[in-house]
């Protein structure tokens, strides 16, 4: 039988500028307009018509990762069991019954970090090679890049925060790299 990975986020030690965020469901949505227009009310949430930005409405948000492609984070703490999970996937793939689209669970795939503080920018700078600085990067953008050689999302939550959606297997080598960074700070 195929052992589920744990919903717990790995076991990383927090510190003043890191920690881990609690569990999360996640999906990634491919369609059309049409197809949003049709989740969105089953999410709860709109779908951002502009490149790389997030919407945000109570602990769910919707980023925009790509031409038709999207990553669905509900991020009740507590509330993110496989039941309640279920119940958002059945709800989502109801509205998409009658539209082209593909609806994927990464629940069990990834976690997230939250990288904050005054040197946020620059620790993340040390191995992501986009321009984090405020005007290039506001509140609100997100996207898909990589930090050193680790596939990431990368979301700024607040002026000194990031949302950083990291593959499991990649928990050591993020963290670790996050820390040797930081040190300089």
């Amino acid at each position: 039988m195929v052992e589920i990975a744990r919903r717990s986020p790995p076991v990383i030690a927090g510190t003043d500028w890191l920690r881990v965020l609690p569990s999360a469901s996640r999906w990634v949505l491919h369609g059309d307009a049409r197809a949003r227009a049709l989740a969105a009310p089953a999410f709860g949430v709109e779908f951002s018509a502009t490149a790389c930005r997030a919407v945000v409405l109570g602990t769910r948000a919707t980023l925009w990762l790509g031409p038709d492609e999207y990553l669905l984070l509900d991020l009740a703490p507590g509330k993110n069991t496989d039941e309640s999970q279920s119940v958002v996937t059945a709800a989502l793939e109801r509205a998409l019954a009658d539209s082209p689209h593909a609806l994927v669970d990464i629940s069990h795939r990834q976690f997230a970090l939250e990288i904050s503080g005054p040197h946020a920018n620059d620790i993340l700078s040390g191995a992501c090679p986009l321009d984090l600085d405020l005007s290039e990067f506001p509140v609100g953008m997100c996207t898909r890049t990589v930090f050193a050689k680790a596939d990431i999302v990368l979301w700024r939550t607040r002026t000194d925060a990031f949302h950083m959606e990291v593959w499991r297997s990649f928990a050591g080598y993020v963290t670790g790299l996050l820390a040797e960074i930081a040190r300089e700070f």
